[in-house]
């Protein structure tokens, strides 16, 4: 049996992000999965991370965000919430995350939550991240909104090449070990249609929640996204010469 943890991160229960989630939720439970939940909104999950969230004896001082997280992590001293997710991560086996894309990144109550949940000392150490990080081989899905036009977030786009947007919370998956898979993409969510570009919407996304089924179904043939592995790094951390660039991220310079 597979466990699959679903993590929102949509303010609105009404919002097409967290129908697809529910969407994704029946099709896990349609193959006889388990499902588990992160709805990081409804969990009322405070995304930046402080001193305060610590007893008085593990923080640092002066505060260091990382060695504290150390130190909590090796006493068993994190905060609950934080405690929590890291439990339904370990269990999971794929992971998918359903949020939209707000002034070019995820929301931050998203990035808060890698902040705080993605424990140094916990969860990676100087050790343990890319090739060989804790999770790695366990798969995650993007599942993703914007309010571009699928032509506007194109490698041309003026609102900018949503591929790339998404690079940076890809990359944090791909550091703790995780294969990230090709994000899926709905263009132009928003309320602001109107007639038939409202009906045309209302057309695409319940298309999309019709095939989701589908697509949970073949979750472990879905395409995954290509980074460079460990091997293709100098000792000085640079990419050697004639090793692949598989993004603009991490390049050579002509």
């Amino acid at each position: 049996m597979t466990t699959t943890l679903i993590v929102l991160a949509h303010p609105a229960q009404t919002s097409f992000n967290a129908a697809w989630a529910r969407a994704t939720e029946a099709a896990c439970q349609a193959e006889g999965d388990d499902v588990l939940w992160s709805d990081l909104y409804q969990l009322g999950f405070d995304p930046a991370e402080r001193a305060e969230h610590y007893a008085a004896d593990i923080v640092t001082d002066p505060y260091d965000v990382l060695k504290t997280q150390e130190a909590a992590s090796k006493t068993g001293n994190l905060p609950t919430i934080v405690r929590e997710e890291i439990e339904k991560l370990r269990r999971a086996d794929r992971i998918v995350f359903h949020f939209p894309v707000w002034w070019f990144a995820p929301p931050a109550i998203l990035k808060g939550w890698c902040e705080r949940v993605l424990t140094n000392g916990g969860l990676h150490d100087t050790s343990n991240r890319f090739d060989t990080g804790q999770f790695r081989g366990k798969p995650a899905l993007f599942c993703v909104t914007t309010g571009s036009k699928a032509s506007e977030s194109a490698h041309n786009g003026k609102e900018g090449d949503i591929q790339m947007l998404l690079w940076p919370m890809a990359y944090t998956l791909r550091y703790l070990g995780f294969s990230v898979l090709v994000p899926r993409i709905v263009h132009g969510v928003h309320g602001y249609h109107k007639g038939a570009a409202k009906e045309d919407l209302e057309t695409r996304l319940q298309n999309e929640i019709d095939r989701h089924r589908e697509t949970i179904a073949r979750f472990e043939t879905l395409p995954k996204i290509e980074f460079n592995a460990d091997s293709d790094f100098d000792s000085a951390g640079t990419l050697a010469p004639g090793a692949l660039s598989h993004s603009h991220f991490i390049r050579h310079m002509p």
